[in-house]
């Protein structure tokens, strides 16, 4: 069997030529051209022997073949029916991956896992395309069914679900994906590196999902109080969680004050152990 190469554009032209494909600007669909870089989000995916792999949108399948020749099983999901047919050619040679069209905001993930991954640590390793991180960082997070989660995404988000508090790109999205587990950002990947070359830098960022901090006793309410912390960013808390909460600016005040916060405080100064500890006093009034 002789495989493709595909990261070498004299290749995936003719390739994509043959099949009369085009590219999707609404699916964001951007293909790698540099084989360091699905070589690279494979190797930092930790995916090996006994694990189950579900990729994302695998393209023409460059990062799906790297993943194949280190973990058990590949199972890639892809929205764009007209990818199927070159999917079949160009992993062929693999026999431990299986392409299953659709949408992964519809499928249903613990099936999904139970089928393909029966027997195997399952981990999440995909080159997101941009108009859907969100959502589905979101659903893996939440479906708690993965032991990692390695994804290439927008430098933008990447640097927004590592962030800290008090910086500028923190906001409630760094505050879900941290509750969920340790994030750590990787490397980035330039523009160049694919085909057609996208507006802004990628970057790699893992996520391994741990135990929900024991500091939050109402998870909805936590949340809750997170989104009405960032909802209006440049108001104080006490205005922000005014118009989140049907309470009164006395009783916000009041439970502020008893988790220990400063009167005016910014919702963007707290982090996971503060929204933890104010959800737990504003309970107290509801």
């Amino acid at each position: 069997m002789v495989f493709l190469n595909l990261c070498d554009m004299n290749e995936i032209k003719p390739l994509l030529a043959r099949h009369g494909f085009h590219f999707s600007k609404s699916l964001g669909q951007n293909f790698l051209i540099e084989s360091w870089v699905p070589q690279d989000i494979a190797a930092a995916s930790g995916a090996g022997p006994g694990n189950g792999v579900l990729e994302i949108g695998p393209g023409i399948g460059p990062l799906t073949a790297e993943l194949a020749k280190r973990a058990d099983k590949v199972a890639a999901v892809e929205l764009d029916r007209n990818l199927l047919p070159i999917l079949a050619e160009t992993l062929a040679g693999f026999y431990n991956v299986t392409v299953i069209p659709g949408d992964v905001m519809k499928l249903d993930l613990p099936a999904l896992i139970g089928e393909q991954f029966s027997g195997l640590s399952p981990m999440v390793c995909a080159n997101l395309p941009y108009n859907i991180t969100t959502p589905v960082i979101t659903l893996l997070l939440e479906s708690g069914l993965f032991s990692a989660i390695t994804v290439m995404i927008q430098k933008e988000v990447a640097q927004r679900i590592c962030a800290a508090p008090g910086s500028k790109d923190y906001g409630a999205f760094s505050v879900l994906c941290q509750y969920y587990g340790k994030t750590e950002l990787l490397f980035d990947v330039p523009r160049e590196c694919f085909l057609p070359a996208p507006k802004v830098t990628s970057a790699v960022v893992r996520l391994t999902p741990c135990p929900p901090p024991k500091c939050v006793h109402d998870r909805e309410l936590f949340f809750q109080v997170v989104r009405g912390g960032f909802a209006l960013r440049r108001k104080t808390l006490l205005n922000a969680l005014s118009a989140a909460f049907p309470l009164s600016k006395e009783a916000l005040a009041a439970a502020i004050a008893a988790a220990g916060l400063p009167a005016d405080i910014r919702g963007e100064r707290l982090g996971i152990p503060e929204f933890a500890r104010l959800a737990d006093e504003i309970k107290k009034d509801l």
